[in-house]
């Protein structure tokens, strides 16, 4: 049985922004899966470039203490079944700031095929 949008989209949000597992996070993604921030010209192709590059992202000092009671999402469908957008407030506590975000996801089966994560760092 295929995931939902939602079941793929709440792994994502626990691999990436929860555990901020890298090894999770690529696995999420087809093995020549793309993970692109248009806003910044950032690209990374392929799951192990995926799996190096989130992880130096992720070992950045993030902006606060993320609030997950806080942070809101909603997920849009498409005419495309395999295609579905997200809408994301991140919100973070110590000192309190949010971050919005728009992604788009394109999937294969299981596994994200490409995200373009729309965000100003």
């Amino acid at each position: 049985m295929s995931l939902s949008h939602k079941d793929l989209f709440e792994r994502y949000i626990y691999a990436g922004a929860i555990t901020r597992n890298p090894d999770a996070y690529a696995d999420l993604f087809t093995p020549d899966g793309v993970y692109e921030v248009p806003l910044t010209g950032h690209r990374l192709s392929g799951r192990e470039a995926i799996r190096a590059g989130i992880g130096v992202y992720q070992s950045v000092v993030v902006p606060g203490t993320l609030s997950m009671e806080k942070s809101r999402y909603v997920l849009h469908e498409t005419a495309d079944p395999d295609v579905f957008i997200a809408e994301i407030d991140t919100v973070f506590d110590n000192p309190h700031s949010t971050m919005s975000l728009v992604q788009i996801f394109r999937r294969d089966g299981d596994r994200i095929a490409h995200l373009r994560d729309y965000f100003r760092p």
